[in-house]
C-alpha cells in the first residue's frame, strides 16, 4: 500500500467516525458519490434514503436529481420534482406530500416547499462538526477530486485519463496579442482544472514557428538583424526586423500591382511595354517575396545553415517565452509548433485522404470538400499548387502524431472562435479519415475578443509590455497612500502580483465566449469585483492568523457549536459548496464559474468580521472564529491557486482599503 492510498484510507476512518457522532451509521456508497471528498454528498445520500419511501422513485434517480444552489436563499440542497420523473403523479401535489412526510433528521431541517421544489436547509451545528475538520484535515486537497481522472473508479490500477491542453501558442518573431493573453489564462486555468480532477495533464505549446514567413524573417535578419539585439530582446528584435523586411515587400508587391497597371495602359495605346515587364520579373525573381520562398525551400530541404539559424531563433524565443510565462504560474510540458510535424505524417495523412476519395485535385491544388455535410464548413485546402503543406494539414499531421505519442484519452485546443471554422474542418477531416475515434476525443475550447488592447502609440503589444503596463498602474495606485506605500517591502514585486491578478480577473470574469474591453482603471480599482479585491481577501485573513496568535494543531479541539450567529452559519454554508461549485466546473469549463463563487464568499467574510471578531473574544470562542476564518482562507487560496492565481498573504492593499 502506498502513502497516499495509506492516509485515504486513515481518513476514511475518520470521517465515518465523526458522522456516526451525527447519526449517520456509515459512509453512503452510491454511483457518483464521493464521501470522502465532498461532504455535501454525505447529506445527498441521507437525503436519497429519507426521500426513496416517501416519493416512491428509484434511489438512484433521486440522488441525482438532488441539485446544489448558487445562491443559499434557495436552500444548500434541492430537489427539482419533476426529474424524479414519476408517472401519474403530479409534480406540485408529489412536493407537498414529501414536505408533510419528511421525517426528523439529524442533518437537514424541515424542508420547504417551492411549487415543485423543495429546499433542504442544513441544521448549522452539525454543518459545522462535519465541514471543519473536513476542510482543516484535506487543507490544499478540500473541494478537488482526484477519482475523477481515474479510467475505472473501481479499479485504480487502470490508471489516470490522459488529457492535452493546446494553449498560448503564439508566432515567433510576431506580437504576443491578447488573444494569446486570453488562450494562455484559459488555458492554464484548464490545465488546473484537470490536474484536480486527477487527470494526468500535459500541458503543450504549440508555436506558430514555420512557414515561409520565417523565410522572410531569415532574410530580414541578414539585412538588418543585430546579434547583441538579438541576445537582450529576441522577441522584441526579431518582431522589428520582420516589421521592417515585411515593408519592402509590401513596397515590392504595391511596385508590381503598379507596373502592371502602368504597362496595361500602354497596351491600350498600343505601346511598347517591354521594359515594364522585365521590371515586374525583375521582382518577381528577385524580390524579398522570391527570396524569402527560396530561403523556406532550403530550410524545408534542410539546408544546415538554413536550419541551424531559424533554430537559433525559436530557442531564444521559447527561452525568453518561458520567463513570461512563469510570472502567470505557467509551465509547459511540450513546446510544439507547426515545424515538429513530420513530413511523412503529412504524407500518410494526404495518402489517407486520397485513398478514401475524400480529398480531390481542383485546379492543381488539392482540397476536401465539407459541403457533403455541411455548407458552413465548405471546402477546406490541404495542399497548395506548388505543393507546399498549409496550416491545416500540418494539424493534421499533429493530431495523429500526438495521438501515437501520448495515448490521450482527450485533447482540448484553446483557440479564440475567430478559428471556430479551422477546427472544425480538422475535427471533420479526421473523422472522414475514418479516425471518429480520434476526432471524437478532441475539442475546441473557443473565446472572445479582447477590445482596447492598443497602445498610445499604435505599437504592437507583447505580454511583456501588458504585464508591464498594468504593474505600473497598479504601481501608481499603491503610491497614492505614501505612508502606507512606504511600508511594503518590495512594492515592485508586489505591483507586478496584483497587476497579473488584475488582468486575469479582468479575462475571467465574464463568460469565455463573451468579448469585453480592456479596462486598467476598472481592473486595478481597490474596489468591487476584481484581481486586487481578491488578493485583498486572502491577505485579510492571513492577517487574522498572524493577529490571532494560535496553534493550528490546537483547531481540533475547537468547540463548534459555538458557532450559533447567523454570519458564521451563511459562511459554513458557504464553505460547503466549493467541492460543488468544482464539479460543475468540470461541466462548464468555464473560469467564471470559479470566480463568481469567490466573490461571493468574499463578501460574506467581508460582512461577516464585525460579527465574528477573533482577537479579544473569550479563548474558546477566538477558538472556533480561528477555525472558521482558517477553513475560510483555505477555500480562498485553492479557488485563487485552480484560477492561476498567486495568493499573497501581506501587501499594501491589506492597510489600504477603505471598506
Amino acid at each position: 500500500m502506498n502513502c497516499a492510498s495509506a492516509n485515504h484510507d486513515q481518513w476514511v476512518e475518520e470521517l465515518t467516525s465523526n458522522i456516526k457522532k451525527l447519526g449517520i451509521p456509515d459512509l453512503p456508497n452510491f454511483p457518483n458519490c464521493y464521501p470522502a471528498f465532498n461532504p455535501v454528498d454525505i447529506y445527498r445520500a441521507h437525503l436519497t434514503e429519507y426521500l426513496a419511501p416517501i416519493s416512491g422513485a428509484e434511489i438512484n434517480v433521486i440522488y441525482n436529481a438532488i441539485q446544489w444552489t448558487t445562491t443559499l436563499d434557495k436552500g444548500d440542497l434541492i430537489l427539482p420534482v419533476p426529474a424524479l420523473r414519476l408517472k401519474g403523479k403530479k409534480p406540485d401535489e408529489t412536493a407537498k406530500s414529501i414536505v408533510e412526510q419528511f421525517p426528523e433528521s439529524p442533518l437537514v431541517k424541515k424542508p420547504e416547499l417551492d411549487k415543485t421544489f423543495v429546499k433542504f436547509f442544513f441544521k448549522p451545528e452539525p454543518l459545522a462538526q462535519l465541514l471543519v475538520p473536513f476542510i482543516l484535515k484535506k487543507g490544499i486537497e478540500y473541494g478537488f477530486n482526484p477519482l475523477n481522472g481515474l479510467r475505472d473508479v473501481s479499479d485504480p490500477s487502470k490508471g489516470r485519463k490522459k488529457m492535452i491542453v493546446e494553449f498560448s501558442s503564439p508566432n515567433i518573431a510576431k506580437p504576443f496579442h491578447a488573444g494569446h493573453l486570453r488562450s494562455t489564462i484559459i488555458g492554464g486555468f484548464l490545465a488546473h482544472l484537470y490536474t484536480g480532477a486527477g487527470w494526468d495533464v500535459v500541458t503543450m505549446n504549440y508555436l506558430g514557428d514555420w512557414g515561409k514567413q520565417y523565410g522572410l524573417l531569415a532574410v530580414g535578419f541578414q539585412n538588418f538583424g543585430d546579434e547583441d539585439a538579438l541576445l537582450q530582446n529576441p522577441i522584441g528584435h526579431l518582431y522589428d526586423v520582420y516589421v521592417k523586411i515585411n515593408a519592402i515587400q509590401r513596397e515590392e508587391e504595391y511596385k508590381v500591382k503598379r507596373l502592371r497597371e502602368e504597362a496595361k495602359e500602354l497596351q491600350a495605346k498600343n505601346e511598347n511595354v517591354v521594359e515594364k515587364e522585365a521590371q515586374i520579373q525583375d521582382i518577381l525573381d528577385n524580390g524579398i517575396d522570391e527570396q524569402a520562398r527560396k530561403y523556406f525551400k532550403r530550410m524545408v530541404d534542410g539546408d544546415q545553415e538554413a536550419v541551424n539559424t531559424w533554430k537559433r531563433f525559436r530557442n531564444l524565443s521559447i527561452d525568453k517565452y518561458k520567463q513570461t510565462y512563469a510570472r502567470l504560474n505557467i509551465q509547459f510540458d511540450d513546446y510544439s509548433g507547426e515545424s515538429q510535424v513530420k513530413e511523412e505524417s503529412m504524407q500518410d495523412a494526404a495518402k489517407t485522404l486520397a485513398d478514401q476519395k475524400v480529398s480531390e485535385e481542383s485546379e492543381g491544388a488539392v482540397v476536401v470538400d465539407l459541403t457533403k455535410h455541411s455548407k458552413k464548413l465548405g471546402k477546406a485546402l490541404v495542399k497548395k499548387k506548388d505543393g507546399t503543406s498549409l496550416y491545416l494539414t500540418r494539424d493534421i499531421g499533429a493530431i495523429t502524431e500526438r495521438d501515437e505519442k501520448y495515448h490521450f484519452d482527450r485533447m482540448i485546443y484553446v483557440v479564440a472562435s475567430q478559428q471556430d471554422l479551422h477546427l472544425a474542418q480538422l475535427f471533420k477531416i479526421v473523422e472522414m479519415m475514418g479516425r471518429k475515434d480520434l476526432a471524437d476525443r478532441c475539442q475546441h475550447i473557443n473565446f472572445g475578443m479582447v477590445l482596447g488592447m492598443s497602445t498610445r502609440k499604435g505599437t504592437a503589444r507583447f505580454l511583456d509590455d501588458i504585464l508591464r503596463d498594468v504593474g505600473e498602474k497598479m504601481h501608481d495606485v499603491m503610491k497614492t497612500n505614501q505612508a502606507k506605500y512606504e511600508q511594503v517591502e518590495d512594492p515592485g514585486k508586489t505591483s507586478d502580483t496584483l497587476g497579473i491578478s488584475a488582468v486575469m480577473v479582468q479575462d475571467m470574469t465574464g463568460k469565455r465566449i463573451n468579448n469585453y474591453d480592456f479596462d486598467m482603471d476598472r481592473m486595478c480599482s481597490f474596489e468591487g469585483d476584481t484581481g486586487p479585491y481578491l488578493q485583498y481577501a486572502h491577505a485579510r485573513l492571513c492577517s487574522i492568523t498572524r493577529k490571532a496568535d494560535l496553534d493550528p494543531a490546537e483547531l481540533t479541539s475547537a468547540n463548534l457549536g459555538l458557532l450559533t450567529e447567523p454570519h458564521a452559519i451563511d459562511l459554513l454554508r458557504s464553505l460547503a459548496q466549493w467541492p460543488d461549485v468544482f464539479q460543475n466546473t468540470l461541466k462548464t469549463l468555464e473560469p467564471v464559474t470559479v470566480l463568481t463563487y469567490l466573490f461571493k464568499m468574499s463578501h460574506a467574510l467581508s460582512s461577516s468580521y464585525d460579527h465574528l471578531q477573533v482577537v479579544g473574544s473569550e479563548p474558546e470562542l477566538k477558538k472556533a472564529r480561528f477555525a472558521l476564518y482558517t477553513c475560510a482562507r483555505q477555500v480562498l487560496n485553492n479557488g485563487m491557486r485552480l484560477l492561476g492565481l498567486t495568493p499573497v498573504e501581506r501587501y499594501v492593499l491589506e492597510r489600504m482599503h477603505k471598506g
